[in-house]
């Protein structure tokens, strides 16, 4: 037996987002379930097939989801909140996709015909794409009650494709998730979980699968005490389950540390371990790796779009070989193919010398069958191969396109700096309300306004050169004109000119800086049907001119109300790009604040009085462990300073954050300094705005009322109750009003009901204020 090519998982979506496009018709009414099925059936066989072509020793299966692979899995072990349950005709479960996607979306009635929210959403670890949080509620009895796993193994079985099922593990599963009681600790359900797990192994067994892949991905995060005990315990049964499957623990996006021998030593089959992230534990597992366990290398960065240093990764993989021999290595990606895009060849248009050092999840699975070759026939098997890899390698390390001395000179000044505004938040405060004249409870939105066909057509034309830039700029003209009154008449108090002009938020900006590079096909999925084609920051960053001020001041021209100027934040514009990986990120992050630094100015200069800095990543770039967190936060929060603290007192500094646990940052928060913060709240549920109640957030905060991820428009009512929880804890003077997050995903059909209400119930909630009702309360003292 030799080395063997594997892969923990491929893309979903499909090379041209086949897997968006069906799943929007799905939700619109244009495609039936079946045609649906049908096309999700399709792109798996592609996917399968083309991993056969390519020349996968194992191939995984299961890794496809209409959705989300952790609402998957919640609804195999029947996972389902009571809110979205209904009786079948035999008075069990019944699961169908319109349970899925009320789960994930929500729904306008739920089967007791009421609106029913949408299950709370947040980011997987440290990347920017969002899973389902799995809900545990004390009735709940886990059961195997869909079969997903088993059939899509039976489904490429068909296709004469043997596949390795792969299965978030029972741990992660349950770390992952989340209960509503204080005494009931989520690893605590793991006696009564471990039996649908078992159940499935062996049907999956029965069915012919000889190997199945267990994520257990929170294994490198600092572990609560019963979380290493809860491994041993779920892996010795879960081997015992089906003695004839091989399971294959699979950990990624860190450092296994003290979880390392335990991890082991468990009765599996192999351990994956990354080692893009983590090269250093690979030498600790060499030498404790028991004779009976195979290790799996990942040594190809599934998480970035570089290509691999093939002497860095061969030298990794013969003192694996070396150590074990060929019969117990498996070569794969760092981590599932998920985050990075398809297919390389589909950028015709790329620069050549740029395109060069690149590779997406094709060619990742390409470079992982050459170095498999290399592993089992020697190098001199893909001599060419490594010649022409070398080559490339050492051009873009020694590119003049990547260096500018000019700009690390600036970045080794400000870093001797700490930025700070000019007075504390106590004056800024006041000298920002005698300039902005706003209400009590303030209303806003976070930025963007519905991307309409029209708006994407018109983008398109002007960029294919179908319609010339006068005729662009009039139709932008014209749908901010469109926006601001529609605001004004609805009574928002700070306006936005609804980003229009914008294909991406950080798209639209890396557009105007120097270092970065684009893709037309470089789409990967954020949460359902959401895809990202995040940009590439190749080398030193730099603003070339003014980005933003242009549509800033002209909207701010049609109105006397406030407009805020909008920026994405310098930790967002890194973390939502594929960063360059041949200097710290901190560095890249400091050449970003710069740029963003002097746009800042140029909107002051220009007459904008507020300005908001997004920062929706902060807390997705925090490291697993905690013990780097220190380090970080220092730069990161340091960089958000840098971008906002030249301002005057009067000119008010917005930032804005959503789908994350803020709790262990807050303080960090606090230490940004920006005078409004606007969170995700709705959501989940408000239970995000403990941690500011806790912590006393010291600034202005606006708690989101308004999920803009669901389909569902609240009533006034549901605001009213919103925003009368909120001032439980909340002093009024402290609490502006507004949405989770952008509008530009919702339809102008769900967005001028849902603001109009939203701002109903603030005029409401106002007036029982000043009426003095008993019952609003206007939080505690400050």
């Amino acid at each position: 037996m030799m080395v063997q090519a594997t892969n923990l998982g491929y893309p979903r979506i499909g090379a041209k987002r086949e897997l968006k496009r069906a799943l929007e018709q799905f939700w619109a009414g244009k495609l039936d379930e079946q045609g649906l099925r049908e096309q999700a059936a399709a792109l798996r066989r592609e996917h399968w097939q083309l991993q056969q072509r390519l020349g996968l020793d194992q191939i995984p299966a299961n890794d496809f989801s209409l959705y989300d692979h952790v609402l998957d899995m919640a609804l195999v072990v029947g996972a389902v909140p009571r809110r979205y349950r209904r009786a079948g005709d035999n008075g069990a479960l019944a699961l169908d996709l319109s349970t899925y996607f009320a789960m994930a979306r929500g729904v306008e009635a739920g089967p007791a015909g009421e609106a029913v929210p949408p299950m709370e959403m947040t980011k997987w670890f440290d990347t920017n794409y969002h899973y389902i949080v799995p809900e545990f509620e004390e009735d709940l009895s886990f059961r195997l009650t869909s079969t997903k796993p088993l059939d899509e193994f039976n489904e490429a079985r068909s296709l004469g494709i043997h596949t390795r099922p792969v299965l978030l593990g029972p741990v992660s599963f349950l770390l992952l998730g989340k209960t509503h009681r204080e005494d009931l600790s989520p690893l605590g359900l793991l006696e009564q979980l471990l039996p649908v797990y078992e159940e499935l192994l062996q049907r999956l067994a029965a069915a012919g699968a000889d190997w199945v892949q267990l994520d257990e991905p929170c294994l490198v995060l600092d572990l609560e005490p019963a979380a290493l005990p809860a491994i041993e315990q779920s892996y010795i049964r879960l081997s015992q389950a089906a003695p004839s499957l091989r399971l294959l623990l699979a950990t990624y996006f860190g450092d296994l540390g003290p979880a390392l021998s335990t991890v082991l030593h468990l009765p599996v089959a192999a351990v994956h371990l990354d080692l893009v992230r983590a090269p250093q534990q690979l030498e600790r597992a060499l030498a404790e790796a028991p004779s009976s366990l195979m290790l799996s290398l990942g040594i190809v960065d599934g998480r970035n779009v570089w290509r691999t240093d093939f002497e860095q990764a061969l030298a990794l993989i013969e003192r694996a070989v070396e150590r074990l021999g060929s019969e117990r290595i498996l070569l794969a990606p760092s981590c599932s193919l998920l985050h990075v895009p398809v297919d390389l060849e589909l950028e015709s248009e790329l620069d050549a010398e740029l395109k060069q050092w690149l590779a997406f999840a094709n060619q990742k699975l390409q470079e992982i069958v050459l170095l498999t070759r290399a592993a089992n026939e020697g190098r001199q098997a893909i001599a060419h191969e490594l010649e022409r890899n070398r080559q490339a390698v050492e051009r873009r390390r020694t590119s003049p396109r990547i260096h500018n001395e000019e700009i690390d000179q600036r970045v080794r000044q400000v870093r001797t700096q700490h930025a700070r505004r000019q007075s504390p938040y106590a004056v800024r405060r006041q000298r920002q309300r005698a300039q902005l004249q706003l209400p009590l409870l303030p209303t806003t939105t976070i930025g963007s306004f519905p991307q309409t066909d029209e708006v994407r057509a018109a983008r398109a034309a002007f960029k294919n050169g179908r319609l010339d830039a006068a005729g662009y700029e009039a139709f932008i003209r014209g749908e901010i004109e469109r926006t601001i009154r529609f605001q004004e008449e609805i009574g928002l108090d700070v306006l936005v000119h609804g980003e229009f002009e914008r294909s991406d938020m950080v798209e639209y900006f890396a557009e105007q800086l120097d270092g970065f590079l684009f893709t037309r096909n470089g789409w990967v999925q954020s949460y359902g049907s959401r895809c990202v084609r995040p940009p590439v920051i190749y080398g030193d960053v730099q603003r070339r001119g003014p980005m933003t001020v242009r549509w800033s001041a002209f909207a701010q021209s049609l109105t006397t109300r406030p407009v805020k100027g909008m920026l994405t934040g310098p930790v967002t514009m890194m973390q939502w790009s594929f960063v360059r990986d041949d200097q710290p990120r901190a560095e890249t992050c400091y050449q970003l604040a710069l740029a963003l630094h002097d746009e800042v100015q140029d909107l002051e200069a220009a007459g904008i009085r507020v300005i908001q800095i997004d920062e929706p990543a902060l807390r997705e770039g925090l490291p697993l462990r905690r013990s780097e967190w220190a380090s970080y936060l220092d730069w990161a929060v340091d960089c958000f300073r840098l971008v906002s603290a030249s301002v005057r007192d009067e000119t008010q500094i917005h930032t804005h954050m959503c789908y994350a646990e803020f709790g262990d940052i807050i303080e960090a928060i606090a230490a940004m300094d920006a005078d409004v913060l606007s969170i995700e709240a709705s959501r989940s549920r408000l239970e995000l705005l403990n941690a500011f109640v806790r912590y006393r957030y010291p600034n202005e905060i606006g708690p989101g009322v308004y999920d803009v991820h669901s389909p569902h428009v609240p009533s006034v009512s549901e605001y009213e109750q919103r925003l009368l929880r909120i001032l439980e804890v909340l002093p009024a003077e402290q609490v502006w009003v507004n949405p989770d997050c952008g509008l530009k995903t919702r339809r102008w059909e769900e967005v001028r009901p849902a603001l109009t209400n939203l701002v109903q119930a603030v005029r409401a909630v106002r007036t029982r204020l000043a009426s003095g009702q008993a019952e609003v309360q206007s939080g505690p003292a400050r």
